[in-house]
């Protein structure tokens, strides 16, 4: 992802969900619940730039986002796509407020990103997943609501219901050590669905999971949109993005070099989005 959101990825990434979360628990309203957000689009950036330094002295730095500008609308599906090291985890990191931009504007769901307030009606899932091994699935899901500052009744209901709409609900007395790789991203969905959130922000969601795990995770998106709520997917699994966006942003060498309905890439239907793609990235590289 861009010249730099890869440098961390396999390191302080594994943890983001934990630190999203620790951050968002302290901004919520006095009721303990997320604040209902009304607003046309759930996420906008505007001239955002993010610099990388390598060293500490910061002589030595890298450029992963260099002036994107896109608009996330509500109740809308957008897809974020690019090559490897494009500056797309960068991006999510931006939005979640995980990393500070150098330059330019983000908003997220109606306020600037530096108010952490929003962060507790954001739901989070990427594809390596760090938890505590040795809990058990309700004992994860009801540690993340807490961070979430979901309220217990809410916990209560919620726990068991999202255990079985993700298929682990036969598997809530075992610790997480005895999960196989698809049942861990399975409870990652569970956890990014618990604190019921205004936007999803699924970064290569789909690995790991089988045919079946891919069916849940799409009637989440789906389900999600005809809820009036959003979606951000990042995805390398194109017939899945082209199935389930509404918009796309493609990003490429840190720029972005294309924002627009998916109909317009594939030119409704006439052209495969991988070919689309592809010619985008040559173009950009030329």
């Amino acid at each position: 992802m861009g010249h730099s959101s890869d440098l961390t990825r396999s390191g302080s990434d594994r943890s983001d969900a934990l630190l999203y979360y620790s951050q968002s628990r302290f901004f919520l309203n006095s009721s303990g619940t997320s604040t209902n957000v009304s607003v046309h689009h759930v996420a906008e950036f505007e001239h955002a730039s993010k610099r990388y330094a390598l060293d500490a002295w910061g002589k030595r730095s890298v450029l992963a986002l260099d002036g994107v500008s896109l608009r996330i609308e509500a109740g809308q599906v957008f897809g974020l796509l690019g090559p490897n090291r494009a500056g797309k985890t960068t991006l999510v990191k931006l939005l979640l407020s995980l990393c500070k931009p150098t330059g330019g504007r983000i908003e997220r769901l109606g306020k600037p990103a530096s108010d952490r307030s929003t962060l507790s009606s954001i739901g989070y899932m990427h594809e390596n997943q760090a938890f505590p091994r040795y809990l058990t699935a309700p004992a994860l899901l009801q540690y993340y609501a807490a961070l979430a500052h979901v309220p217990d009744v809410e916990v209560r209901r919620r726990v068991p219901e999202l255990l079985e709409r993700v298929g682990l609900a036969d598997r809530g007395q075992e610790p997480i050590s005895g999960f196989s790789k698809g049942m861990v991203q399975r409870l990652a969905l569970a956890q990014a669905l618990v604190n019921d959130p205004e936007l999803l922000v699924f970064d290569e969601p789909a690995e790991g999971l089988d045919l079946s795990g891919r069916r849940l995770l799409q009637e989440v998106i789906q389900g999600h949109r005809r809820r009036g709520r959003s979606v951000l997917l990042v995805s390398h699994v194109i017939p899945e993005v082209e199935r389930l966006c509404d918009r796309v942003g493609v990003v490429v060498n840190g720029r972005l070099a294309h924002v627009g309905p998916v109909s317009a890439l594939t030119r409704s239907g006439s052209r495969p989005l991988d070919q689309a793609l592809q010619a985008i990235y040559e173009n950009a590289a030329s």
